[in-house]
């Protein structure tokens, strides 16, 4: 038997590599002939960096920048097999989660560490760039990155502001002629798994603003400022970003990545199982296993299992998925090429218990699956 194992992370418990490797060793209890493939997946968060530099035998840098508030700290990203492929992760620069509960203001945050993340592999001489757009603290529309990268937002009195959401509407003019020159013959791909535009009642601020800190009232006004940012760079440009699907995501930063750096927006699931060749790797499998920290019926919007689960089907191998819990509607993916779904939970349990134990539940359930699987042809249903 030879089963693939390509899971996304569970997020803030367990990596991608090391979900699969639980997974594994909980297989490999039943029988430690069966061969099994590792392919960690991301669809442009989380895990994203480790799934493509593990593949690729790539190199991770680490890297001091400026956090969302502009503090210092050691942050990371990867460089492929290649020598040529940096992949970032703007979250490891301008994330969530490197603010405390009480420090979440996304009028105060900015992607300038995003920007210095890019900067630094450039001078790594790095020509393409894969970016991830998930799990941003920011609503800026990419002027911080920006901002790092050379370009100068005046104010009325050609002033230069240090930007981040709540200086949007206080541009007055943009200065683009120091932009770092290797822009132009950067690659950029950004993995972006969420099809927002820049402004609106769908935009960056009215879905995301509040959960990174925003009031009613900031809501409006950062969505006026990005209202404004986006104007004045059509007048700029003579381009108008901010309707295409995706601009909106990481406060914005799909529609700062286009504009500055004519980057193309892409699917996270689809840039990981492409460079990671995963429809070669399937081939010949008898069953794939996936999965991530939750799988309800958003997972069909773009998730790595849902992902993973059409490549499989195209080959007609069966897919089982893990999750760390199950939610509404997640029976609706039996329908969309999964053969199992299983909860790691296996007796009433807190939260911190269940990501302190989670290796252990992870292999426990891997172990029943394949127990089941086997013993599958031998049972006669009377």
């Amino acid at each position: 038997m030879k089963v693939i194992i390509a899971p996304d992370s569970f997020k803030g418990s367990l990596t991608a590599i090391k979900v699969a490797k639980s997974i594994e060793k909980g297989i490999k209890r039943v029988d430690a002939n069966i061969e099994t493939v590792i392919v960690p997946m991301a669809d442009g968060g989380e895990g994203t960096v480790q799934s493509l530099i593990a593949m690729s035998e790539g190199v991770m840098v680490e890297v001091m920048v400026h956090d969302p508030l502009s503090r210092p700290f050691n942050s990371f990203y990867g460089i492929m097999g290649d020598g040529k492929t940096a992949v970032i992760e703007m979250a490891a620069a301008s994330g969530l989660e490197l603010l405390k509960n009480d420090e979440r203001n996304v009028l105060n945050t900015s992607t300038f560490g995003t920007g210095e993340l890019i900067k630094h592999a450039l001078d790594r001489g790095c020509t393409e760039i894969i970016i991830g757009l998930g799990g941003s603290a920011t609503n800026d529309g990419g002027t911080g990155m920006a901002q790092a990268l050379g370009v100068r937002f005046l104010d009325e009195k050609g002033k230069e502001q240090n930007m981040c959401g709540a200086e949007l509407i206080n541009i007055h003019s943009v200065d683009m002629s120091g932009l770092d020159t290797r822009v132009k013959g950067l690659n950029i791909i950004a993995a972006c798994d969420v099809d927002n535009p820049l402004c609106g009642i769908n935009g960056a601020s009215n879905v995301y603003g509040r959960q990174k800190g925003a009031s009613d009232a900031d809501v409006q006004t950062l969505n006026k400022g990005l209202i404004h940012f986006s104007d004045l760079m059509k007048s700029y440009t003579g381009l108008d970003f901010s309707e295409y699907p995706g601009a909106g995501a990481a406060g914005g930063l799909g529609y700062g990545v286009m504009c500055f750096l004519g980057a193309k927006l892409e699917s996270g699931i689809e840039i990981i199982m492409r460079e990671t060749k995963f429809a070669d790797t399937v081939v010949g499998a008898d069953l794939v296993f996936t999965g991530e920290g939750r799988i309800d019926s958003q997972t069909a919007f773009g998730k790595t299992p849902f992902g993973v689960a059409q490549v499989a089907k195209q080959n007609n191998i069966p897919v089982i998925a893990i999750a760390g819990s199950l939610g509404i509607g997640y029976q609706e993916l039996y329908n969309n090429g999964f053969d199992g779904i299983f909860s790691i939970i296996d007796k009433p349990t807190t939260l911190d218990d269940a990501i302190t134990n989670a290796e252990e539940l992870i292999e426990n359930i891997a172990e029943s699956i394949i127990r089941i699987i086997i013993a599958a042809p031998k049972t006669i249903i009377l």
